[in-house]
């Protein structure tokens, strides 16, 4: 039951037709696949344009050579359902692509309405291999949300680049991105950092102290090597993310935060739950959102890029 329209032209021609197929046809085009460079100076983002003009229903795939992060970014931003490179090209990618591109549609036409993707651009992360390209549309998709997202990967494999970029696309952009390091705190010094402190809480607490929740008021935070908090950290931090609410320590106003909260850790939290180290309950809150980073020797064609 769907049109397909089969075209070999480059250049201005293939806008040409973009345009005219998007505007004068009786029928909807039911999925777009274009590559990304047509010739003489034109692109496929001019054809991803006339159709998010005249049939912003209509699913566009991308396909290109030449996979990088402005690309990536731009075209998910953009609109386009999905950005496949064609150097290995795997017809059954494709073809799954497109399946899940119409059911998209399917949904789209019964109501479900097609989220806000997130503005701006990305350039702190290097990489062009398959692995990367899924990342970065990961982090255009995820941004435009509210809710928590948790980034795993080795040790320098980039989770904090990644967590500031999610900060940067999202709407919150221009309000405060803070990064901790809960290893690099003692766990004597944690609650403090985090949540704040009065004067006198303690020893040497000679002054009232906000802590980097307050500090990110209506931005990110991000919590890196969050596997390695202790339990009563760990309910703390639960209460966070049920009530937003704080208390900082050794008072007892509570203090309402509006914080979006991504995490980062290297340690397979999974297997931290079911062996009694991790609560499940925050797991499954900050899990909401999962971006895998890879490590490096899983995509050593970016090892040129990086050096």
């Amino acid at each position: 039951p769907y049109t397909t329209l089969f075209r070999s032209e480059s250049g201005d021609r293939a806008i040409d037709i973009a345009h005219g197929t998007a505007t004068r046809l009786a029928r909807p085009v039911d999925v777009v696949i274009s590559d990304v460079r047509l010739g003489d100076g034109a692109d496929g983002m001019e054809v991803l344009a006339a159709f998010q003009r005249s049939q912003p229903q209509t699913p566009v795939i991308l396909m290109t050579a030449f996979g990088d992060v402005e690309n990536v970014m731009k075209a998910i931003q953009q609109g386009a359902y999905d950005y496949i490179s064609k150097f290995p090209f795997q017809p059954q990618e494709l073809l799954q692509c497109v399946a899940r591109a119409l059911e998209r549609r399917r949904l789209a036409e019964e109501g479900t309405k097609k989220p806000k993707e997130a503005r701006g651009k990305i350039r702190e992360i290097v990489g062009r291999s398959p692995a990367m390209l899924e990342v970065y549309k990961l982090v255009a998709r995820v941004a435009s949300s509210q809710s928590t997202v948790l980034v795993v990967g080795e040790s320098g494999t980039g989770k904090e680049l990644v967590a500031r970029a999610i900060h940067s696309h999202s709407p919150r952009a221009k309000e405060p991105f803070v990064a901790v390091n809960c290893t690099a705190i003692s766990e004597s010094l944690l609650e403090s950092e985090l949540f704040g402190h009065v004067k006198g809480a303690f020893t040497g607490a000679q002054h009232a102290k906000r802590g980097y929740f307050e500090e990110a008021q209506g931005g990110t935070l991000f919590l890196d090597e969050i596997g390695d908090i202790n339990p009563k950290m760990q309910a703390q931090l639960l209460r966070v993310l049920q009530e937003g609410e704080i208390e900082r320590l050794g008072d007892q106003k509570v203090r309402r935060v509006n914080v979006r909260l991504v995490t980062a850790t290297h340690v397979d939290l999974k297997q931290a739950v079911q062996a009694g180290r991790f609560r499940a309950d925050l797991y499954y809150r900050i899990n909401v959102y999962p971006v895998h980073i890879p490590p490096l020797r899983e995509r050593q064609s970016d090892i040129p890029l990086l050096v």
